[in-house]
C-alpha cells in the first residue's frame, strides 16, 4: 500500500507531458556534463527513474539523453550512485534501439555487475551468449586478492535462465564446483572492521569474532544465509548469493534442465540401497561436480532446517527464517527428484519437520512446499500424504483466508500441483468451500486463478453444491467478514465499523436459529446438501455495500461462466435438469449487493438456453416448474427472456415424443397471460416498464406455439394484430422509447404475414431434424430475420404477388 504522498507523487510522474520530460532530460544532460557531480545529479535521475517506471507505456528520451546515461555508466570514475540510478533508467528503457553498450574492456566487477544488468534487460539472445562468456572469462582468471567477483553471480544466474545453452559444458561444471565450495566452505569469522585510522585503533579493537546463529549463540558449524554479524567476508557473501541462486542453477543444468552436464557420469549405484548408504561417506573428489555440488546443497538445507529451529532475537530474522526453509525445502525436493539417493534421507529431516510447522501457525507458509515434496515423492517413499493434504485443506484457507500473501501462494500450489494429485485430487474437490474462503477474500486478484482451477474442482457430485456457493460467494465475503469483526472487543474496532452501527449483525452470529445457516455457508468441506440463506440475506445487509463484498461481487459473473463452460462438457441430463431449475429458483434469490443481480443474470440468461441445447427434452420434463417460474412473480427481463426462448424453441414434438397439445395450450395460456401483464400493466417504480426484448421474443414464441397447435391461430393472430396498433403509438405503446415500439411492430408484422401461410410457418418455427441439425439458422446468409422478410414480401398486398 502506498502512502498519500507516494500516490501523489506517482499520479504526477503519470501525467507529467512530453515537453516536460524533454525539459527534464535536457536538465539531467546539463548536470552529468560538469565536472564535479553534485547532489542535483541524484535528484534529477532519481525523478527521471520516477517517471519512466511509473507507468507501463514505455516514454520517449531524446537520444543526446540516452547517450550520455551510457557514458556516464561506464565512467570509471563516476561515483556508485549515479551508475546506479543510470543503470536503472536504461534498464526501463530497455529494450532500446540506442543502446550501444559494451562490456569487452570494463574490469571493475560492480560496472559490470550493471552493464550486464542493462544488456540483460534489452533480451537480444546473441548479446545474453556473449555475455555470459564475458563474465565466466572474469570469473575464472580472478586472482584470490582480486576484485569482488558477487556483482556477477546475480548476471551468470539471469543468463543462464535467458540462454541456458550460453555456458559450455566445461564451464557449468567448474561454476558447479565452485559454488558447492562456496556453500561449504566459506569463513566462519566476520570480517575485519575498516579502522578509521585514530589513535586508539589496534588490530584487536577491529576483530569482531566469529558469526553467529539467530539466536544469538556462536555458531559452531559451517556459515549460511541465516548466520549473523555486523560485517561479512567476501566469501561469506558469496555463500550467500550461491543460495539465492541454487535452485534455478540445479534445475537449469541437472538431469532433465536445458543442459545436463554430468548426465553421463552418475554413479551407476545411484537410486540403489547401497548409494543411500554410501552417499554421505563419498570421497568429494571423487563425485563428479553436479553430484559434488548436490552433496554441498543437501548439507546446506539441512543445515538451514537445524537453524529454522532457533528462536530469532529479531523479528527480521525471524521472517529471514521463514523464507529460507520455504527455499530450503524446494531445493531438498529439486534434489531428490534429480538423485533418488538423497529421498530417504530428506525423508528423515522433513517427516518431524511437518510435525512441527502443522502445530505452529506462524510457520503456515511453510507448510506448502512440504506438501509439494509429498505430492512429488509421497508414492516412491511409500508415504501415505492423505493426512497431509487434509490438515492443508481443512483447517489453512479457514484459519488463514485473511492472509493475501498465503492465499496466492495457496492458490498457485493448487494450480501447479493439479497433475500430481492423482487419486487424491478427492480431496481437493472436496474441499472447493474451504478454497472459496480465499477467493472470497481476495476476489480481484485470484479470480483468474481461479477460472483455471474451476474445471478440476467441480464434478458431477459437487456442481450443484458449487454452483449455491459461488452465487452465494458475496454472502460468503460478508460472513467472513463479521467473523473476523467478532474477534475483535468492541473498543477495537473504528468508529466506522459497519458492525457497530448494526449490532444486529453481530448478535445474529449467537442467535440459534441462524447459526447452523452460518455453519453451513462458512463449512470446510463439500457437506452434499444445500440451504436457502435467505435469513441471513437479511441479517447480513448492513454489510452489502463493503469495498471487499462489492468487489466480490464483480468476480462472480466471471466465475459463472468459467464453471458453466466446465459442467457442460460432463453434465448429462439428469445434471442439466438440476441446474436449469436450479437457475430457476436462485433467479430472484440473491445477496443484495448494487449491481449484482443484474450482472449474474446477465450470465444465467445465458446459460439456461445452452442448459436446454445440452438436453432439449428438459423442457418436457420440467414443464410444472417453467410454467411456475413464467406465471408467477416478475423475474429480471434478462432471465425470462431466455426461459420464453427456451420454451418457444424446445417445446416441440421434434425435440421430445412426450410433448403434447395439452402442454403446448397450457404455456400458451400462460405465455399469453404474461405478455399481457407486461404490455398493459402502467409502469412503476415497483414494476418498471417491460423491456423491448422480452415483449418481442413472447410475440415470437407464442408464434412458434401456435404454429404447433393450429387451433391457436386465430387466437395469436388477434394479439399479434392488437400489439402491431399497440406499438403504433410508442407513448402508451407496450415497449419504451420508439425504437423498441419500431422493433415491436416490424416483428408483430413479419409474424401475422408469416401465419397467413401455416405450412411455411411450421417449417420455419419447427424445422425437421434434417434441417434443424446443421443449424442454418446461424448462418447470416439464411438467418430468420431473412427469411420472415422474405415471406413478408411474398405475401403483403403491395408486392402484388398475391391477389387481394
Amino acid at each position: 500500500m502506498f502512502t498519500t504522498g507516494e500516490e501523489s507523487l506517482l499520479r504526477q510522474a503519470r501525467e507529467l507531458r512530453d515537453e516536460e520530460l524533454g525539459r527534464l532530460c535536457a536538465r539531467v544532460c546539463a548536470l552529468l556534463q560538469e565536472e564535479d557531480w553534485g547532489p542535483d545529479a541524484p535528484d534529477a535521475l532519481r525523478r527521471l527513474f520516477l517517471i519512466v517506471s511509473a507507468t507501463k507505456y514505455n516514454r520517449r528520451l531524446e537520444r543526446p539523453c540516452m547517450a550520455l546515461l551510457q557514458t556516464t555508466l561506464c565512467s570509471p570514475t563516476c561515483p556508485e550512485q549515479l551508475q546506479l540510478l543510470c543503470a536503472a533508467v536504461l534498464r526501463e528503457m530497455s529494450p532500446c534501439d540506442s543502446l550501444s553498450l559494451s562490456c569487452d574492456h570494463i574490469q571493475n566487477t560492480r560496472q559490470l555487475g550493471l552493464v550486464a544488468s542493462v544488456l540483460l534487460a534489452q533480451g537480444d539472445q546473441q548479446q545474453v551468449r556473449s555475455l555470459g562468456q564475458r563474465v565466466l572469462k572474469v570469473l575464472e582468471s580472478r586472482q584470490p586478492e582480486g576484485p569482488s567477483l558477487r556483482h556477477l553471480l546475480p548476471v551468470v544466474s539471469k543468463v543462464t535462465s535467458l540462454a541456458p545453452d550460453a555456458l559450455r559444458e566445461e564451464q557449468t561444471r567448474a561454476l558447479s564446483k565452485r559454488l558447492g565450495d562456496w556453500l561449504r566452505y566459506a569463513s566462519v569469522q566476520q570480517a575485519v572492521a575498516h579502522s578509521s585510522g585514530g589513535f586508539f585503533s589496534t588490530p584487536r579493537a577491529r576483530q569482531l569474532g566469529p558469526v553467529t546463529e539467530v539466536d544469538g549463540a556462536v555458531a559452531t558449524d559451517f556459515f549460511t544465509v541465516l548466520s549473523t554479524g555486523q560485517r561479512f567476508t567476501e566469501d561469506q557473501w558469496l555463500n550467500v548469493q550461491a543460495f539465492s541462486m541454487l535452485r534455478a542453477w540445479l534445475l537449469d543444468s541437472g538431469p532433465g534442465g536445458s543442459s545436463a552436464p554430468d548426465a553421463d557420469d552418475k554413479s551407476e549405484l545411484e537410486g540403489s540401497t547401497l548409494s543411500v548408504l554410501s552417499a554421505t561417506s563419498t570421497a568429494g573428489h571423487l563425485l563428479p561436480p553436479q553430484q559434488w555440488l548436490r552433496e554441498k546443497a543437501f548439507e546446506y538445507c539441512q543445515r538451514l532446517l537445524e537453524q529454522s529451529n532457533r528462536r530469532a532475537l529479531k523479528k527480521a530474522d525471524s521472517d529471514l527464517q521463514k523464507a529460507c526453509l520455504v527455499e530450503a525445502v524446494l531445493v531438498l525436493d529439486v534434489l531428490c527428484q534429480q538423485d533418488p539417493s538423497f529421498l530417504y534421507r530428506t525423508l528423515s529431516c522433513l517427516k518431524p519437520l511437518h510435525m512441527r510447522l502443522r502445530g505452529d501457525p506462524a510457520w503456515v507458509r511453510a507448510l506448502l512446499p512440504v506438501a509439494q515434496f509429498f505430492l512429488h515423492h509421497g508414492e516412491a517413499a511409500a508415504v501415505d500424504a492423505e493426512a497431509v493434504y487434509q490438515h492443508l485443506f481443512t483447517r489453512i484457507p479457514a484459519e488463514h483466508f485473511h492472509s493475501p500473501m498465503l492465499a496466492f501462494e495457496f492458490v498457485q500450489f493448487c494450480r501447479d500441483s493439479l497433475p500430481l494429485f492423482g487419486r487424491n485430487l478427492g480431496v481437493l474437490r472436496t474441499s472447493f468451500p474451504n478454497l472459496f474462503k480465499f477467493l472470497a477474500w481476495n476476489s480481484p486478484p485470484l479470480t483468474s486463478d481461479f477460472v483455471v482451477l474451476l474445471p478440476s474442482l467441480v464434478d458431477a457430485g459437487t456442481a450443484v453444491e458449487m454452483l449455491h456457493l459461488l452465487l452465494d460467494l458475496p454472502c460468503l465475503t460478508a460472513a467472513l467478514d463479521l467473523q473476523l469483526r467478532s474477534l475483535q472487543a468492541a473498543s477495537e474496532r473504528p468508529p466506522w465499523d459497519v458492525s457497530i452501527r448494526a449490532p444486529g449483525c453481530l448478535e445474529a452470529l449467537r442467535d440459534s436459529q441462524v447459526q447452523g445457516l452460518f455453519q453451513h455457508l462458512l463449512r470446510a468441506h463439500a457437506s452434499g446438501t444445500v440451504e436457502r440463506l435467505t435469513p441471513l440475506y437479511r441479517l447480513l445487509q448492513p454489510l452489502a455495500g463493503c469495498a471487499r463484498v462489492v468487489q466480490c461481487a464483480e468476480a462472480v459473473p466471471t466465475l459463472l461462466r468459467a464453471f458453466f463452460s466446465a459442467v457442460t462438457q460432463f453434465a448429462d441430463g439428469a445434471l442439466a435438469s438440476q441446474l436449469s431449475l436450479l437457475l430457476l429458483e436462485r433467479s430472484d434469490s440473491l445477496y443484495q449487493v448494487p449491481g449484482y443481480e443484474a450482472g449474474v443474470h446477465r450470465v444465467l440468461s445465458s446459460q439456461f438456453p445452452a442448459l436446454c441445447e445440452l438436453h432439449p427434452p428438459l423442457v418436457v420434463e420440467q414443464a410444472k416448474e417453467l410454467l411456475e417460474f413464467v406465471g408467477g412473480p416478475r423475474s429480471g427481463g434478462h432471465v425470462l427472456t431466455a426461459v420464453v426462448w427456451a420454451i418457444g424453441e424446445y417445446l416441440s414434438v421434434s425435440w421430445d415424443r412426450r410433448c403434447t397439445v395439452e402442454q403446448i395450450n397450457n404455456f400458451f395460456e400462460a405465455l399469453e397471460a404474461l405478455l399481457f401483464e407486461v404490455t398493459q400493466s402502467r409502469p412503476s417504480a415497483a414494476l418498471p416498464r417491460c423491456p423491448p426484448q422480452v415483449v418481442t421474443v413472447l410475440m415470437t414464441t407464442l408464434t412458434k406455439l401456435a404454429s404447433r397447435s393450429q387451433d391457436l391461430i386465430p387466437r395469436v393472430s388477434l394479439l399479434l394484430s392488437k400489439m402491431r396498433t399497440l406499438a403504433q403509438s410508442p407513448a402508451a405503446g407496450p415497449v419504451p422509447g420508439e425504437e423498441g415500439a419500431r422493433a415491436a411492430h416490424t416483428r408483430a408484422t413479419e409474424l401475422l404475414n408469416l401465419l397467413k401461410m401455416p405450412s411455411v410457418a411450421q417449417f420455419v418455427f419447427t424445422p425437421s431434424v434434417e434441417v434443424s441439425e446443421p443449424r442454418y439458422h446461424r448462418d447470416t446468409n439464411t438467418a430468420l430475420p431473412l427469411v420472415l422478410r422474405t415471406v413478408s414480401r411474398l405475401v403483403e398486398r403491395e408486392a402484388g404477388l398475391l391477389p387481394g
